[in-house]
């Protein structure tokens, strides 16, 4: 153990002692993982002892899945068991870097090949977990990755990372207080889960016609009109002239994106003349991938172009954008896309039957109706957009506080 003569940035002010360079493996009783049981998926139980993976380990809390295994099959692994405060390590993969601190009230389980177990002696197992979250960390975790690709990290490399560490007290005093940051981004998503519940819930009922708005000066609005959906849309195809002459949207089962800031890297062609322009309030969707729920309307972007592939369509009067938005994203919609679908080359690629989509029946209200639905719908996805800025803003807030109370 080094003493070493330096300060965080940010340091609680009944603190001033010199913090202390520990190496990792020093400072553990344990830095291992476990495995794969023999027989893989086969053997995982409805009940039982929690089996956790990497997908369950998500910065600064541990999200169990339902995965259980055996007592017996945990009493042979029982070398990897996990407790509660141990510090739980992403490894490998894509989620490399990623850790928690397992709950206090949880009280066994058990980890494979991909998650490691970091046992303290007498540290404060919620600031070691806060450092390896940090940028510091991060760095620690990036240089010790072994491989051509650095696509893992071993527990010899994490035992010798180098920690500088204050007393206990100022250990804890830093994990209570960024505990708090982690139960409110907690609470945040919680309440974003239950706006996006509700949502779902209150638009099976409105298509289903199971609720009902009903018009301000009293009475009922009109019955629901059934239409083929060719009746509603006007196929548009406008291309560029240009190389760039609008920026790429790319259209994707979570919404659209400039392709620029969704994917690492350019995926489109060096040239995109004669790419297809998208303009607000057009739908949009991949031929290809609509039975997988990849169909939007641009309520975003004023001006875009999209792949020549895609297909692209206007609303005709009296059809409310907003509304269909929703209501072509609904699991009875999608279903639809699934028929009216052909087998493609791949198994995860279909074609879309033009005609048989253009031939799917559906039950549309009258457009005030449609307006107050729309409306009512709009209103849940701005307090749904409001929580995920807040949890954006308080993950911001942390990241910050990672940066300045480590060294």
């Amino acid at each position: 153990m080094q003493s070493v003569k330096v300060n965080p940035a940010l340091r609680f002010p009944e603190f001033n002692s010199s913090w202390n360079e520990v190496k990792l493996k020093d400072v553990s009783t344990k830095i291992g993982s476990g495995k794969t049981p023999l027989g893989g998926e086969t053997v995982y139980t409805d009940a039982g002892i929690p089996f956790i993976r990497s997908q369950n380990v998500v910065d600064g809390s541990l999200k169990l899945d339902g995965t259980y295994i055996t007592h017996e099959v945990h009493q042979e692994m029982k070398s990897s068991k996990v407790y509660s405060k141990d510090v739980l390590l992403n490894i490998t993969g894509a989620s490399i870097g990623r850790s928690c601190v397992v709950p206090e009230e949880f009280e066994e389980g058990n980890v494979n090949q991909h998650v490691c177990i970091i046992r303290l002696k007498s540290y404060e197992s919620k600031f070691i977990q806060s450092f390896l979250s940090s940028w510091r960390g991060q760095k620690l975790i990036y240089q010790g990755q072994t491989g051509s690709g650095r696509e893992g990290i071993n527990f010899d490399s994490i035992g010798r990372f180098k920690i500088k560490v204050p007393e206990i007290e100022e250990q804890q005093k830093i994990a209570s207080f960024l505990s708090a940051v982690d139960k409110k981004i907690q609470l945040l998503e919680q309440k974003k889960a239950f706006l996006e519940e509700y949502k779902k819930g209150v638009m099976q009922k409105l298509f289903s016609r199971e609720i009902r708005f009903k018009p301000e000066g009293g009475g009922e609005f009109p019955e629901w009109e059934e239409i083929r959906l060719g009746q509603v849309l006007s196929e548009v195809k406008r291309k560029s002239k240009t190389n760039n002459q609008h920026r790429v949207i790319s259209s994707t089962t979570t919404g659209l994106y400039y392709q620029d800031e969704y994917f690492t890297r350019d995926i489109s062609s060096s040239d995109n003349t004669g790419y297809k322009i998208l303009e607000k309030n057009q739908l949009v969707f991949s031929p290809q991938n609509i039975w997988m729920g990849n169909i939007n309307v641009n309520t975003q972007f004023d001006i875009g172009i999209v792949s020549p592939s895609y297909k692209i369509y206007d609303f005709k009067k009296g059809y409310n954008p907003l509304y269909f938005n929703d209501f072509l994203k609904t699991p009875i919609m999608q279903h639809e896309y699934m028929i009216s679908s052909e087998q493609g080359a791949s198994v995860v690629r279909r074609n879309l039957n033009i005609d048989l989509f253009n031939s799917i029946r559906i039950k549309v209200p009258s457009e005030t109706e449609q307006n107050i639905i729309a409306n009512f719908l709009s209103t849940l996805d701005k307090k749904i957009e409001f929580q995920i800025s807040q949890i954006e803003r308080t993950k911001q807030f942390k990241k910050g506080l990672l940066q300045q109370m480590f060294v």
